[in-house]
């Protein structure tokens, strides 16, 4: 990683802004937060292809719904506590119907810190991914999350793009970044780290401390939730002893209940699931937030040593 921080809302801002130059049928429908999900840049360079809906999240839907019936790629966008939080009722509808709506909400996970429990949204990806034929992807950092939003421009179908307002590292990789296929950052025969969204960055630092201990430690970014590479989750887990998975999000309905599903039938092997244990957010800065659910490096080397030599977990 360099010391570059950015954000990934920042991220789609741009990727958006792209897509919109790319494809005339892309339009914005927003849920009254115009800058704080970044889509203003877009509003500003196509204002007829822009539709403000209001402090309405239900009829954002709606409205994005309609376009898309009429042939438009329609971008519903707002806070995650408020899309899918308020209006899932009408993205389910819409996905039965497969429209081609995409969902991009920012401030997801503990990221909207300062603003407490009421604005934290940590089961987003749970509320998601059960969604038949819906796309969920959770890019993590400023790069991923600009090319995430041009790629599911051209998905034909419903997305969820879960962005975060933290900023972080651009993520060192030569692995291509595709929807539906995970990038494998390193190999390790100890323990293989499979960690999404902003997680990644923690799980770079801890990898590096953790093979400081003498360990073989694989490193994998699970961008995509769903549909899941399972090809490169059964790799890492027969070539390692352990999973590890990190998120921000609920352990419960996320990522480590993803691979735990899959595994459980396809190679049972024991998993480290780390993130959200059955609470809620809290205000904070995302520093103490991290230290306070166990997010931050310390805590997740600590968990895992402690956890790699257990028998049960």
């Amino acid at each position: 990683m360099n010391d570059e921080l950015k954000t990934t809302r920042d991220g789609f801002g741009e990727g958006l802004l792209q897509a919109g130059k790319d494809n005339d049928q892309v339009v914005v429908v927003n849920a009254d937060l115009e800058e704080s999900t970044r889509v203003h840049l877009f509003k500003k360079e196509f204002p007829n292809r822009f539709f403000q809906a209001g402090v309405a999240e239900q009829n954002m839907m709606g409205i994005s719904a309609g376009l898309a019936l009429g042939g438009k790629i329609p971008f519903a966008t707002s806070f995650a506590i408020f899309s899918p939080g308020l209006n899932w009722e009408q993205i389910r509808i819409a996905t039965i119907s497969k429209l081609n709506i995409k969902i991009a909400s920012t401030h997801a996970g503990l990221s909207n810190g300062p603003d407490g429990v009421t604005h934290q949204a940590l089961e987003d990806i749970a509320m998601m991914r059960v969604l038949p034929d819906m796309t969920v992807v959770v890019p993590s950092d400023f790069n991923q999350a600009k090319l995430a939003t041009q790629l599911i421009a051209q998905v034909k179908g419903p997305c969820y793009l879960r962005l975060s307002k933290t900023p972080t590292p651009i993520l060192k990789t030569d692995q291509p970044f595709e929807i539906g296929k995970a990038q494998i950052i390193k190999t390790g025969t100890d323990l293989t780290i499979i960690a999404t969204g902003n997680m990644i960055h923690q799980a770079v630092e801890a990898t590096s401390q953790l093979e400081e201990q003498g360990l073989s430690v694989g490193l994998i970014n699970m961008h995509t939730i769903k549909p899941l590479d399972k090809k490169a989750i059964l790799n890492a887990a027969q070539n390692s002893k352990d999973i590890v998975t990190i998120e921000e999000h609920q352990i419960a309905g996320g990522l480590g209940s993803v691979i735990s599903e899959y595994l459980s039938s396809a190679h049972p092997i024991r998993i480290v699931r780390i993130g959200i244990k059955d609470r809620f957010g809290q205000s904070g800065t995302i520093e103490e937030l991290y230290a306070e659910y166990n997010l931050d490096v310390a805590s997740i080397v600590k968990k895992i040593s402690q956890s790699i030599n257990e028998e049960i977990i």
